[in-house]
């Protein structure tokens, strides 16, 4: 029975006594030794068969299964077929029933095909190995659950463990934790369906740095089709996510920005297709993003010229055909497609890559109606007039250097007029100032009327208007002159039940080729009008280059510019002349101020050849600040020297008394330069005080309430002066030297001379007599009873501190008989 299993058996068998004698070799061992026949193996000795080396090698595995213990070896041997056969021999011991060895079987296991299976295996999975060793990508596989199995070691490496350590463990515990749930979704729905699936998650690094991976992830199945493994490959992208955040926060903040702006940007691709709208571009085109999209641009976006209407060249279009920033060359204007239009300010740009490839477009613009419509304002402002709308003097005079220019070019005549209004200032001290506006208004309807649309009107200041008539011939012109006096003579201004009569006195000059400039022109014109004025007002004085009158008027327009140069470069000197009591002893010196122009070449110029035209260009006010300036320095430099002086006078015009802003200056000075006030005396002609009646009472107030005295000059020369002298809280009345020059032989002078010394007394003021030439009339004054005198007879001017230091020494010993104070030396 034990044969027969023998001989079934697939391997080659055979059954060996313990001497070592074949009992028993089935089929397939007999043709392992070529197929010999059953007798020739039965009692052959196993020595033998194995042969002297296989014997050598082996015997130990024999004496074992002799002694009952199993044994095995392997080997090679050739095979009858030829060749050799890998094989695997077991020697296994057989016993009896009662236990005494009965033999041994040898089993031999032909394994060539297996091993060769093996080691194709091994040499498989030593490059797999290698392969998977030397990856740079991470490799792991896991099973279902999760739990790593294998991972390779740039793996091991990225998280910081030893391969070995994270065999076991499962993959979730590497993973950040804001990923794990979404990474297990993943791979519970790869599992389900098979196949590869893509997923980016991050994962703790080695130092606890979170890296991010990006995963290609593999399900493997079993024979049976179930997924048994989860294979993945990983690659770091760290640094790529990094990137992305960082481009995904700059646009994130680039659209935070462009939708924060206050510009509109409107992004196009390279076929100027529109891409994007910012909120505020979508408010001016009254069009969406999302529906402007992939539109032409100028569906949403189309330029007009503001001033013709006309198409503006596609921006868009030439920034990209240049590759370069563009701006509209004229003043756009944007229309919507609602009808809308809005004054913008844009320009295009492109958008290129790093190579330089243009891209697409960003367009930037900006809403300026409003800003356009306050610029156009102020324009306006700054060319016209606010109270009357007119053209202003700037704007006046630069129409009249285009009209000089047409009349150089083409010959062609034109002619400029120069108007001054007569009464005006009598409206406006008597009404007010609002009242005196709107008798301006009034009186430029009027002078609208007289000149033809294409004429430009223009007030100058104050109540100076100004006319360019253009393409017009002298009599033409002359005639227009005429009509404006004409109209302006018949015009009443009405107010309060009161009626006002204004006239005009007008300087007519031609503009032709001949004028040098604007400058000579409006000089010309203003002399003109001023010699109207002077020939008895209302009427038009035209201007002939041989005139007498306008010559006179152009000197002082020259003096004016000598006055201005003289005030820049500091060239007036101080003089003073003597005020001598004559009416008992004096105790001090009394002294006016009075001043020299020094020329260029030291030459001095007496105040009588400028001081009209100081007053005429309205320069009498910086002049006076000039004096008074210097005088308080003087004053504060020599406080203590000047014990001996009683009076030190300045001499202001018209123009300072009525303007309240000299008031605060000279309020100022005081206090800002320390000397003795009471000796300070300001002496204002009647004329000014009579003139503005207000301000000069304001004035006396002002300096009175600081100490100083107030002298009113030329007194006698207004038909109101005795009047005023009920208002004006004066110290001193200095007599009009036309009462005084001639007191000897004019009995009505001297008659005058008396009345007026008796009426100060009365309101308790001294009297200075002006204009003394000679001893024989200080002798009359001195006889009338007057205070004070003052002229060539008593002290010609010399420079201020001569004056004082002469003084000083006669004063020093004792008191200075009447009419000696400054007779010993009476200057040059």
């Amino acid at each position: 029975m034990l044969a027969r299993l023998l001989d079934e058996l697939p391997m080659p068998v055979s059954f060996w006594d313990a001497e070592l004698r074949c009992r028993h070799a089935n089929p397939r061992l007999r043709e392992w030794y070529g197929g010999l026949a059953p007798s020739q193996m039965i009692g052959r000795r196993l020595p033998d068969a194995m042969g002297p080396d296989a014997w050598a090698r082996h015997r130990d595995c024999v004496d074992s299964v002799l002694d009952g213990r199993p044994a095995s070896y392997t080997g090679r041997r050739p095979h009858p077929h030829g060749g050799f056969r890998d094989i695997s021999v077991e020697l296994v011991p057989h016993r009896r029933e009662d236990g005494a060895l009965d033999g041994f079987f040898i089993l031999i296991d032909d394994t060539t095909e297996r091993l060769r299976t093996l080691v194709a295996l091994a040499e498989s999975e030593s490059r797999y190995r290698a392969f998977v060793e030397d990856q740079t990508e991470l490799l792991l596989l896991a099973e279902p659950d999760g739990t790593l199995t294998m991972v390779n070691p740039a793996y091991a490496r990225h998280v910081g463990l030893a391969a070995a350590a994270l065999v076991g463990t499962s993959l979730y515990d590497r993973v950040g934790p804001q990923d794990r749930e979404a990474l297990r979704a993943h791979l519970t729905q790869l599992c389900r369906g098979g196949g590869t699936g893509e997923f980016e998650n991050r994962i703790i690094a080695a130092g606890g740095e979170m890296r991010w991976v990006s995963w290609t992830n593999r399900a493997l199945l079993d024979e049976s089709g179930r997924v048994n493994a989860i294979h993945s490959v990983g690659r770091d992208v760290t640094d790529r996510r990094r990137a992305e955040d960082a481009l995904a926060e700059e646009h994130e903040l680039l659209r935070v920005t462009l939708a924060s702006i206050g510009d509109a940007v409107i992004t196009t691709d390279h076929q100027g297709r529109v891409r994007w709208l910012n909120p505020v571009a979508e408010r001016v085109t009254a069009c969406t993003s999302a529906a402007a999209q992939g539109s032409p641009l100028d569906r949403v976006f189309s330029l007009v010229d503001e001033d013709s209407g006309e198409p503006v060249e596609d921006l868009v279009g030439r920034c990209l055909a240049q590759a370069r920033v563009v701006a509209p060359a004229q003043r756009a204007l944007l229309r919507t497609a609602g009808g809308a239009e809005y004054g913008v300010e844009a320009s295009a740009a492109p958008i290129r890559r790093d190579g330089g490839e243009v891209l697409g477009v960003v367009l930037v613009f900006r809403d300026v109606t409003q800003q356009r419509r306050l610029t156009r304002e102020m324009s306006h402002r700054a060319k016209h007039d606010d109270l009357t709308g007119l053209v202003n003097r700037t704007e006046f005079e630069a129409r009249l250097r285009g009209v000089l220019d047409t009349a150089r070019q083409h010959r062609s005549d034109h002619a400029l007029m120069y108007i001054d209004l007569d009464q005006f200032k009598l409206v406006n001290d008597a009404c007010g100032h609002a009242v005196g506006d709107q008798l301006l208004r009034q009186l430029t309807t009027v002078l609208q009327g007289c000149v033809r649309n294409r004429d430009t009107l223009a007030r100058l200041g104050g109540d100076e208007f100004g006319v360019i008539l253009e393409h017009c011939t002298a009599a033409q012109a002359q005639r227009v002159a005429q009509t404006i006096c004409d109209r302006m003579e018949g015009f009443r201004f009405v107010h309060e039940g009161r009626k006002f009569r204004v006239g005009t006195s007008i300087g007519l000059v031609p503009v032709d080729w001949r004028w040098p400039h604007t400058g000579a022109l409006l000089q010309a014109a203003d002399s003109a009008c001023y010699a109207a004025k002077e020939a008895g007002r209302n009427r038009v004085h035209a201007w002939v280059e041989s005139d007498q009158t306008l010559q006179l008027r152009r000197g002082e327009m020259q003096w004016a510019s000598r006055i201005e140069q003289a005030l820049d470069e500091d060239r007036f000197d101080l003089f003073a002349q003597c005020i001598e009591p004559i009416a008992e002893p004096s105790h001090g010196l009394h002294i006016e101020v009075l001043l020299r122009l020094r020329e260029a070449d030291g030459t001095l110029v007496a105040p009588g050849a400028f001081l009209p035209a100081a007053e005429r260009f309205h320069l009498a006010s910086r002049i006076d600040r000039w004096v008074v300036r210097r005088v308080f320095e003087w004053m504060a430099a020599h406080d203590a020297a000047l014990g001996h002086v009683e009076t030190v006078a300045i001499n202001l015009s018209g123009q300072s008394i009525g303007d309240r802003a000299f008031h605060a200056h000279v309020a100022a000075l005081v206090q800002q330069f320390p000397f003795d006030v009471r000796r300070l005396c300001f002496e204002i002609t009647e004329t000014a005080a009579i003139t503005s009646l207000a301000d000069a009472t304001a004035f006396i107030d002002t300096v009175r309430a600081l100490g100083a005295r107030i002298a009113l000059d030329d007194f006698g020369a207004g038909a109101s002066s005795f009047g005023y002298l009920k208002t004006l809280p004066v110290d001193y009345l200095k007599i009009d030297g036309q009462f005084v020059r001639d007191v000897l032989d004019d009995p009505l002078d001297r008659a005058a001379v008396r009345c007026f010394h008796e009426v100060a007394g009365v309101v308790g003021v001294k009297t200075i007599a002006e204009f003394v030439e000679n001893d024989a009339v200080l002798a009359e004054l001195r006889s009338i009873g007057i205070d004070f005198a003052q002229g060539y007879g008593v002290h010609r001017p010399e420079p201020l501190q001569g004056v004082v230091e002469r003084a000083r020494e006669r004063f020093s010993a004792a008191p200075t008989p009447a009419g000696a104070a400054c007779r010993d030396g009476r200057g040059g």
